[in-house]
């Protein structure tokens, strides 16, 4: 079993940038892969960067390619979205995830509760 507890959303302007975080409670943190999804209002969720354990595998979606980064801490059992150069269509409630294996669907075992980020223009 592992909990995702996501922390860092908020309102922010076009242009800026923030550090999306997702702590994961349990010993098994660096077995699994983790990947990061959003929803925006009214539409259904999507993929938006994913990390395998031990960090050489990362995946991106187009529309955030060049502007999002992940990353995990193992040590800390933690996982990371840097996003930078922030857009209105950003805006979305961002979702951690994880599954003992790396995609960019949406068939992760585990999933936080979601923090919120609005980006305004």
């Amino acid at each position: 079993q592992v909990q995702l507890v996501e922390s860092g959303g908020g309102l922010v302007q076009a242009g800026g940038s923030l550090r999306l975080s997702c702590a994961a409670s349990g010993r098994t943190f660096s077995r699994y892969a983790m990947g990061w999804f959003r929803q925006p209002p009214g539409k259904e969720r999507e993929f938006v960067a994913a990390i395998n354990w031990s960090s050489t595998s990362t995946y991106y979606a187009d529309s955030v390619k060049g502007r999002f980064t992940i990353s995990r801490d193992n040590a800390k059992n933690t996982v990371y979205l840097q996003m930078s150069s922030l857009k209105p269509e950003d805006t979305a409630i961002y979702y951690c995830a994880a599954d003992y294996r790396l995609g960019v669907t949406t068939h992760y075992d585990y999933w936080g509760q979601g923090t919120q980020v609005t980006v305004s223009s």
